[in-house]
């Protein structure tokens, strides 16, 4: 067997070779018969889809997009639910050598418009339910996951049928991009950003050495799949390693959850760490049917009191991983025996093969002492499994200037073992229900309303140990506070950036706490005159 460092060049020889096609790779390389993916409705009744199924299907509407003029380095963007329509439709995406653009169903029109116009969109394939959010005029088609639509829509089933031939899938190689997608900037400006085929071979590492997902697990990431983590781990991933995913289209409630670990004898879990607190306050034993023998977490750390419990409950621990969406993940608790590492309590583990992270000396761009809080950054050059190319306009981002390291703009110290102890995560960030949350993004929405002269959007805490999303607005003159207008700024949020980021308690002040530079200062903001 190879050692982990060899297996991530091996990836690599593969991943990223002129021949590279990721149409074979994550679908008709696998046999037809191993089931690719498993969908779970409301009723829990599972749809299961096998290699073959998603090659006939993603073929067809492949040869769809072709007659539509679809060709490589084109964006093809999705307003899907997690299930099976997803998988597809991105597999199509990818065997004409196109790029996708997963976007949350949650986003307001106005976010989407924006995305859809900086990745150049030429197809959009979106659920009925958000059609709505679509009808601002674009230069892309639209096509209907469903039987409704607007005149002039195509619909998903119409798109594949009676298409033609099925394309051949289409050599990209592994410096091109399958994957266009945003992250926040400042000012809550989205970033956009390219994934290139190679990634793969970093996706592939956390798959087996940080999650260990085995041949005969039962593999579930709820993670919505149109999000980073959710996306790279619960959709690509798993396809990559012709393995079998679970994709719930219902809210993830504690006893939906219990529920599909019983019914589907999961065996390895990722969840977000909102999930298992919330588990954590309502279980107290699980069904006889739940084996579940690996748990894991990302996007926020985990309190030392779930990992507890989870070891009490389950029998398992839950293993902490970190990341950002411009790396997937670099550092965990990794769980495959190979590279498992034994690390103390606190730690969110080590580097993961393929990868080289260090903490630098929080002013100079060199390694800081073990024992030293400093700059958490990956090293661009020895990391093997490192991809990430700039945002759109601009390469060098978060690149020192010798471009050497990618500085994560998170904090920690790292002890003489390599273990990582992290001190913030990007501190301003809101990590709630699993998604992460830019301030900026909120207060751009909020300060749309012509009665906010200012607004700062903080974290709180949610009463199980995670997040919610608050802010505190100065009003101008003469603008009433209270609990009417504090509704219509959450519905501003909902309409104007995204349903799930809206702030739950709204706080009206006359001046919002700075500092004599000028910055607000968020560790001051807290309840006074609640709406």
């Amino acid at each position: 067997m190879p050692t982990p460092a060899q297996q991530v060049h091996d990836w690599l020889a593969t991943y990223d070779a002129p021949t590279a096609s990721v149409a074979h790779l994550l679908c008709d390389r696998h046999p037809g018969s191993a089931v690719a993916v498993t969908e779970i409705g409301e009723d829990l009744e599972p749809a299961v889809h096998t290699f073959a199924d998603l090659a006939r299907r993603s073929g067809r509407l492949a040869a769809g997009m072709a007659r539509l003029g679809i060709g490589r380095g084109d964006r093809v963007a999705t307003l899907l639910d997690r299930g099976f329509d997803l998988a597809a439709t991105a597999m199509a995406a990818w065997r004409l050598g196109a790029v996708h653009v997963p976007l949350l169903t949650a986003l307001a029109p106005a976010a989407i418009g924006t995305r859809l116009a900086g990745a150049r969109a030429r197809l959009v394939v979106c659920e009925e339910r958000v059609r709505h959010k679509l009808q601002d005029a674009g230069p892309w088609r639209v096509a209907v996951a469903g039987p409704g639509g607007l005149a002039g829509d195509l619909t998903l089933d119409g798109l594949a049928a009676g298409a033609g031939p099925v394309p051949r899938a289409e050599a990209v190689g592994g410096s091109a991009p399958f994957l266009h997608l945003y992250s926040p900037g400042p000012g809550g400006v989205p970033r956009g950003f390219e994934v290139p085929v190679r990634a793969l071979a970093a996706f592939h590492s956390h798959f087996r050495y940080g999650l260990d997902v085995a041949e005969d697990d039962v593999y579930w990431n709820t993670h919505d799949p149109s999000w980073h983590y959710g996306l790279y781990f619960g959709l690509v991933a798993p396809l990559l390693a012709g393995h079998a995913g679970l994709q719930l289209r219902a809210g993830a409630d504690p006893e939906l959850v219990l529920d599909v670990l019983a019914e589907q004898r999961v065996t390895n879990l990722v969840a977000a760490p909102t999930l298992y607190r919330t588990l954590r306050s309502t279980v107290k034993t699980l069904p006889p049917e739940v084996a579940v023998r690996r748990l894991s977490s990302a996007g926020e750390p985990l309190p030392e009191g779930v990992v507890d419990w989870a070891g009490d409950v389950f029998g398992a621990p839950v293993r902490d991983h970190y990341g950002q969406a411009e790396l997937g993940v670099c550092v965990g608790q990794h769980q495959h025996p190979d590279a498992a590492v034994e690390v103390p309590p606190g730690s969110q583990g080590t580097s993961l093969p393929g990868w080289s992270v260090a903490v630098l000396d929080p002013f100079d761009d060199v390694e800081a002492a073990p024992g030293v809080l400093g700059r958490v950054a990956v090293d661009a050059r020895e990391s093997a499994a490192y991809w990430f190319g700039g945002y759109a306009g601009d390469p060098k981002a978060r690149l020192t200037p010798d471009g050497r390291w990618f500085v994560t703009a998170d904090t920690a110290v790292r002890d003489r073992e390599g273990c990582f102890f992290f001190s913030s995560r990007d501190e301003e960030a809101i990590l709630a229900s699993g998604y992460r949350i830019v301030p900026g993004d909120v207060e751009t929405a909020l300060l749309e309303h012509p009665d906010v002269v200012e607004a700062a959007v903080y974290g709180a805490p949610d009463g199980t140990g995670g997040q919610t999303v608050a802010a505190t607005v100065v009003l101008a003159d003469g603008a009433q506070a209270g609990p009417e207008l504090a509704e219509k700024l959450r519905e501003l949020v909902r309409g104007r950036f995204a349903e799930h980021a809206y702030p739950r308690t709204i706080d009206f002040v006359e001046e919002l706490p700075k500092s004599p530079s000028g910055k607000i200062r968020r560790s001051r903001l807290g309840p006074r005159s609640r709406g």
